[in-house]
């Protein structure tokens, strides 16, 4: 089996200068420095992809992707062979510079990350063409009959890329450490649109063909597609959104403030480096919030709450135009130098836009969420810098690296100062915009452009223990918020007798406060207790998905009835897996609950993605 392992020469020059001199050397390091990688089979230091031309037809029949995968590389003189990373392809020819039959063969199969194609090339290679189609059960793709979409008429494809499956619809060197520009042409059905992370249509093609065209290089995580029935309206002069039809008026409400993000997340680091960013809504089955594809985050309809009380998932999926997409993790093990920042960013643009009380309730909700995962996790997974060989890097994706992350850096913030610090992340970004960084060279940086600064909080700070430590040092910046005190203090006088529960003062309540209050209840409610709520905030009726999912979970504790519909029509028609786990998990902690989660599970199961019926397999069947 060959060794699973990304490999840079290593060529870490001395520090020996500074400003520019010390920024630009760093930044070379991002390109020479050793790179490894436990998700991928590729050799990039042998040969490395630069480029990719891809040819392609979408058949919704067979529920197939059949492409030409064009790829430009680079080699050392020795090399003999490019190595990519292929799981479930039917390959039917590979040539060699257009036109000269190349000799390949596929390595043992491996449960989470597929199989190599090692593909033999010659001295005068410099492109390697792959004819393939994808698998019925391709990962990446979800392919959505007419139903299962809000216009009912036409079917619906996209993709879901992160972690490791780019490698399901593309053979590709599929780590975030490799980056590519690309070039794509796409034939779909008459009457639809596709859409890529890359350059976009406006307009339906009648001929059902498009170009596509990305001129940043990216890795292949960010490799995304959308094919469906959809219309587009600018939202500014850089952004819009993408939707079905039907949905198109409810998403441009609900966004209306993107310009306003985009314009304050330049004020903070920068400029935008990536032409447009616009927003696709996609059919429910998604199953995360957002996904940040380059110039097209794709977006969950069950933030279009109505009131655009739910968009700071805008906020983030924009922030991470620079922390993930323009800076990337060289491996899934330093997952959250992409979203610690991302999240820390995220939270900066809300400030910017809604104040410092609003931030700070995004940031108790998020501290709990990370209390929470830290308890179910194993303490070794507590760590910033994982260590996920031989496992899924999927594992990786949770509050650890998003809000661990993000407090490591506001931590950071408290210790050297608001202003000193956006000094440094601005130059962070610049110095290594559209490379890879590792754990290691950022500590590098970070240690070289602001903690030298002052040693004696250096010491304090207590870097290590944050990155390499499982928990959460105890020299975190506290975080609190006057509004969620209110809503405690609120909740209490209730439980206490003192109000009666029509008496709580909640009209300027926002979702992020409602959200608070449902999970400050007591976890043994009765039956009229939960009606007397429900008669008086209407919680089974909310069109607030967040909302709902909280109080479901009160419901399915107590088994209450006015809420059984409701939650298997949620169930059923919803796919993100943040709401999935706990809804299911709670229903799974009786017989009775498990035989009725099994029983919506057989009827929801064909509208989620495999990310989410991965997870739910799981766990119904443990």
């Amino acid at each position: 089996m060959i060794q699973r392992t990304v490999v840079f020469i290593v060529g870490m020059a001395l520090l020996i200068s500074c400003g520019t001199g010390k920024k630009n050397e760093m930044s070379k390091q991002s390109d020479s420095v050793e790179i490894l990688d436990p998700h991928t089979f590729a050799k990039p230091h042998e040969v490395k992809v630069t480029h990719l031309d891809w040819k392609a037809r979408v058949d919704f029949d067979q529920k197939v992707i059949e492409a030409t995968a064009t790829w430009t590389v680079e080699k050392s003189k020795k090399a003999d062979s490019l190595i990519l990373d292929a799981q479930g392809l039917e390959i039917q020819e590979v040539l060699l510079n257009g036109n000269e039959s190349a000799k390949y063969y596929r390595g043992e199969e491996d449960v989470h990350l597929g199989s190599s194609m090692v593909i033999f090339i010659n001295e005068d290679t410099r492109k390697v063409s792959v004819t393939y189609t994808t698998g019925r059960d391709a990962a990446a793709l979800q392919w959505l009959a007419p139903e299962q979409t809000a216009g009912k008429e036409h079917p619906f494809l996209f993709t879901q890329s992160q972690a490791i499956l780019a490698r399901t619809w593309i053979p590709c060197q599929d780590s975030p450490g490799i980056r590519f520009t690309y070039n794509a042409e796409v034939e779909v059905p008459a009457g639809l649109m596709a859409l890529m992370s890359a350059s976009n249509p406006k307009e339906v093609s009648t001929a059902g063909k498009y170009t596509f065209q990305m001129e940043q290089p990216v890795p292949a995580y960010l490799m995304a597609l959308a094919v469906g029935e959809m219309s587009f309206q600018s939202i500014g002069e850089v952004t819009g959104v993408y939707s079905e039809p039907s949905m198109l008026n409810k998403s441009v409400y609900e966004f209306a403030n993107m310009d306003s993000m985009l314009h304050a997340a330049e004020r903070l680091y920068g400029d935008y480096r990536w032409g447009r960013y616009d927003v696709l809504v996609l059919p429910p089955s998604f199953p995360f919030g957002g996904m940040e594809n380059p110039r097209l985050t794709f977006a969950t309809p069950t933030i279009l709450a109505g009131d655009r009380s739910l968009t700071s998932l805008i906020a983030h999926e924009l922030a991470h135009s620079w922390s993930g997409n323009l800076v990337t993790n060289q491996s899934w093990n330093d997952f959250w130098l992409n979203e610690g920042f991302t999240v820390y960013f995220e939270r900066r643009i809300m400030e910017s836009l809604y104040g410092e009380t609003y931030a700070n309730m995004l940031d108790v909700l998020g501290m709990e969420d990370l209390k929470k995962d830290m308890k179910s996790l194993d303490p070794k997974d507590t760590r910033l810098k994982l260590e996920l060989e031989g496992r899924n890097p999927d594992e990786g994706m949770n509050n650890v690296a998003y809000e661990k992350g993000n407090f490591f850096l506001k931590t950071i913030e408290n210790f050297y100062g608001r202003e000193a610090f956006d000094e440094f992340v601005t130059q962070y970004f610049d110095t290594f915009a559209f490379k890879s960084v590792n754990t290691e060279l950022f500590l590098e940086y970070l240690d070289s452009n602001l903690l030298k600064t002052d040693t004696v909080k250096r010491e304090k700070l207590r870097v290590n223990e944050w990155v390499y430590s499982p928990g959460l040092p105890d020299n975190c910046v506290k975080v609190k918020s006057r509004r969620l005190q209110r809503v405690e203090s609120s909740l209490k006088a209730w439980e206490d007798g003192i109000l009666d529960i029509d008496e709580l003062k909640t009209d300027d309540w926002s979702s992020h406060e409602w959200i608070y209050f449902l999970r400050k209840l007591s976890t043994d409610l009765s039956v009229n207790e939960l009606s007397e709520l429900d008669r008086t905030f209407g919680f089974t009726r909310s069109q607030n998905t967040e909302i709902l999912a909280a109080w479901f979970i009160h419901t399915i504790r107590a088994d209450y009835e006015p809420a059984h519909e409701p939650l298997e029509s949620f169930l059923v028609s919803v796919g993100r897996r943040k709401f999935l786990v706990p809804l299911y998990g709670a229903l799974t902690k009786t017989e009775k609950g498990k035989d009725k989660a099994k029983r919506i599970y057989e009827k929801a199961r064909p509208n989620y993605h495999s990310v989410s019926r991965n997870t739910i397999d799981d766990m119904l069947n443990s």
